[in-house]
Parts: C-alpha cells; structure tokens; sequence
C-alpha cells in the first residue's frame, strides 16, 4: 500500500508540473502576440505621425501671395484685373494649372481656372508699355491667363505653370466677362488657392469716380 500511495503522489507531481509548464509556454505566447501587435501599431502610429506632420509643415508653409492688383479703365468700368502673385516665404512648388480664384463683387461670385492658351512670359509690356495691351483677354467668364514677370529656371511653362520661389507672376481676369465690368463702389472680395497651402486673400473698394485709364486697386 505504501508503495502505491508513493507512486500516485509521483504522479500526481509530474502532472502538475506539466500543467504548470503547458500554462507558462502559453502566457509566453499571449504575451509575444501581444508584444507583437503593440509592436505593429506603434511602427504604424509613428509612420501616420511622421506623414501627417509633413503635410502640415507643407500646409503651413506652402502659400501665395498677393502683392499687386490693378485695373483697366473701360467706359467708366473696370473690365480687366492683373493680380500679381508670389509664393510665401519658404513656400514649396505651386502648381498654377490647380490653382483657382474666387471672386465676388457682391451680387455675383464666380470661379476661375487657368487657361494654357492664356499664357505669355516676360511680355509685361509693349510698345505703350501697358500690361492691358499683350492680346489676350479674350478669356471666358471662368478662366484666367498668366502674365510671367520673373521666372528664373523657366518653371512657368503654358504646359505646366510652377511658381517656386523667386518667381512673379500676374493673373489675368476679364471682369467684363465675369461681371460685365466693376462698377464704381463695388465691393470686391476675392482669394487665389492653390492646390495645397494657404491662399491669397485680397479685397478692395473700385473708386467712386473711374476717370483715369490704370488703377493701382490692392
């Protein structure tokens, strides 16, 4: 009897310890798994963290501005508006082919997109020295050309128009066919975004009196 109650208790231990060793291999797996997806979601956290502060600092950096509006004189209208632009400082590359303007003279509002046929580089002036002469303003209601100031690596091409930095440029609107001409008093508010970054701002106030041939409006 004694010899049988001795080899139960035997194993009895033996199975317990394979019980204990079965339950300590399976919390080593729980806790690789575990280990693991921390793991993963950590590696995927860190990319989206990375990749969202990227697009942020190009959000906040990258911009245009706007230097320069000026208008034409048409009997007693402002029919045509060149409003120069210039990318922010430390601005990325700006598409113009994406770029829209937004404009509204209180009663009307209309969108702008780029023309590739509107497009002119260096001729900011002919024989009258007028910006209004160049011959291309014949543009629909909902398009706008581009006048190239200053592009130093020829990135403003009519193709694939790039300002970057350095670069000037002026967007040519035809408010005869927007608005059929502004009239004196307008309130005009308007905006140039670009594809990504912050957008121009502008708004301005036409004379009360339009009785010279240019006017120096923003």
């Amino acid at each position: 009897m004694k010899n049988i109650r001795r080899i139960l208790k035997e194993d009895d231990l033996g199975d317990m310890g394979i019980g204990a060793m079965i339950v300590f291999i399976a919390m080593v797996l729980v806790a690789g798994i575990a280990a693991s997806v921390l793991i993963q979601t950590a590696n995927r956290l860190e990319i989206q963290a990375m990749t969202t502060g990227q697009e942020t600092t190009r959000e906040v950096s990258t911009g245009l501005a706007v230097i320069d509006i000026e208008g034409l004189n048409y009997s007693g209208r402002i029919y045509n508006l060149t409003i120069t632009v210039r990318a922010r400082a430390g601005s990325g590359d700006i598409d113009l082919r994406q770029t829209i303007i937004e404009l509204t003279n209180g009663s009307t509002k209309t969108l702008l997109t780029y023309n590739s046929a509107a497009r002119q580089f260096n001729h900011s002036y002919d024989g009258t020295g007028s910006v209004f002469d160049t011959g291309f303003w014949n543009m629909t209601n909902e398009q706008f050309g581009i006048l190239v100031l200053q592009d130093e690596d020829s990135s403003m091409t009519a193709s694939n128009p790039v300002l970057n930095r350095g670069d000037l440029a002026m967007l040519c609107v035809n408010t005869g066919a927007c608005f059929s001409g502004l009239n004196p008093r307008d309130d005009v508010w308007g905006m140039v975004s670009p594809e990504q970054g912050a957008s121009g701002i502008f708004a301005f106030r036409v004379p009360s009196s339009i009785t010279e041939q240019v006017y120096d409006l923003y």
